[in-house]
């Protein structure tokens, strides 16, 4: 077939893992997948619509595809993801453009939408997000060869009320764990070395399925798999993180001393309105337990400001819980109205311009709290996986164990004796904000 076929892939992990399985159908069918927008005859673009941010960008993209239709090569524009999920109608009606939508549980079809599609037909792929990939798909992943995530769960049952994620990708529903090995183990087979799994709520992970928190299990069975070096936990949901998950953590050498555990707020009356499990107190606990059990464990959450009702004390006692609690990473968000979540409703809403200096006063305490945190790695030793050479400066450069693809730090090497996607060992000897630099040790 002559058609060549551009993925452009817009938001978060679980996004790629839909574009990469939709890349892999593509190719199967027969088309061929091109780096370049320009060289495309039919363009995909796996929108977000996560917050106002995001489906901006997603719909700044979408128009920027579609003029690439002026120069008569790009045949047909298809729009996949959260995005088309929750605004079918208003894009096909304002968007003339786009030749095709589809769905966050709809997007196994694509070869077929991307046919129709090119015969003229305008096909519209919407249905309930029920998808749970347990049928064996191909896979074309788009991460360095060494590292790959792996999604364990869809959907979300948690309903916070300022999240959108149930609206756009539908009920939690976990993938069966001899579905999730079977890919890891294909992965591994390919020279895929760390996992990264993600799910809305991956502490959740096997309610559904088995009865009970499966999530120590799963980790223990990944990490098994022959070639698999590490394994790193993303999005454990604090209200369901169980003793027998961090005694998994504390005892397998594989598993990634990293927890990624959004908590989005520590003032109790902002939980509540947020609908959030448990209370700071609760917080403080869990994550003492966790310091207390792996005393080398790196801790990265992400929080929200500006939350409807957010006053000025409430803000500046989340500053003091950040200054305290010194989390080894840390994300921080402003608020977004999303419709038909129920925050929107809530009275009290902050102004933008209140939100984005919570922001940036709330990332320049962290500043202080990582290079303090930082400092705590000179003189030591650790696992390193190699990345890529600077030139120019004539170093290798990676990440530790403690930091995630892509969002976290990295690490300087001199005297670098691995190659490329590789664990070099390496003896810390300076720290920054957010990176490390050392020295390799053979």
């Amino acid at each position: 077939m002559s058609e060549r076929v551009k993925v452009v892939t817009l938001g978060c992990e679980k996004n790629l893992v839909d574009s990469e399985i939709m890349s892999g159908l593509i190719h199967e069918r027969g088309y061929r997948l091109v780096e370049e927008a320009d060289d495309a005859t039919v363009i995909i673009v796996n929108t977000c619509g996560f917050i106002d941010a995001a489906k901006e960008e997603s719909v700044n993209t979408i128009l920027d595809m579609a003029d690439k239709k002026e120069t008569g090569r790009l045949k047909a524009l298809i729009v996949s993801g959260c995005l088309t999920q929750r605004y079918k109608q208003q894009l096909m009606e304002e968007m003339p453009e786009i030749d095709g939508i589809v769905g966050t549980g709809d997007f196994h079809n694509i070869t077929e939408i991307v046919d129709e599609a090119l015969h003229g037909k305008k096909p519209i792929r919407v249905g309930n997000p029920i998808f749970n990939y347990e049928q064996k798909l191909p896979r074309m992943v788009s991460t360095p060869r060494y590292s790959a995530f792996v999604k364990i769960a869809e959907g979300c049952d948690n309903a916070c009320t300022f999240c959108s994620i149930p609206i756009m990708r539908g009920a939690f529903r976990s993938r069966s764990m001899e579905s999730i090995v079977a890919e890891v183990e294909l992965l591994a087979s390919q020279g895929v070395k760390e996992i990264s799994l993600i799910a809305q709520d991956s502490t959740n992970y096997g309610t559904d399925l088995y009865d009970g928190f499966m999530l120590p299990e799963l980790l223990n069975r990944v990490s098994q798999v022959e070639g698999i070096v590490w394994v790193r936990l993303h999005y454990a949901y604090p209200g369901f993180f169980t003793d027998e998950l961090i005694e998994a953590i504390r005892t397998n050498p594989k598993i990634c001393k990293y927890i990624d555990m959004p908590l989005q707020h520590s003032e109790d009356i902002i939980l509540k309105r947020m609908r959030r499990p448990g209370r700071q107190r609760d917080t403080r606990e869990l994550v003492a337990k966790i310091r207390s059990a792996i005393p080398d464990v790196a801790l990265r959450t992400s929080l929200i400001v500006g939350f409807p009702g957010e006053t000025e004390e409430d803000f500046e006692r989340l500053c003091e819980f950040v200054k305290d609690m010194k989390f080894d990473r840390l994300g921080v968000f402003a608020y977004s109205s999303e419709e038909d979540t129920p925050a929107v409703r809530l009275p009290d809403h902050v102004p933008d311009e209140v939100k984005e200096w919570r922001v940036n006063t709330l990332m320049e305490i962290q500043r202080m709290v990582s290079r303090d945190n930082s400092s705590r790695y000179i003189g030591k030793e650790i696992d390193v996986l190699v990345e890529r050479y600077d030139g120019r400066s004539d170093i290798y450069v990676g990440r530790s164990m403690y930091d995630a693809p892509e969002i976290d730090g990295e690490v300087f090497i001199s005297n670098c004796s691995s190659g490329i996607g590789n664990i070099q060992k390496v003896r810390v000897t300076h720290a920054y904000e957010f990176d490390l630099s050392g020295e390799g040790i053979a």
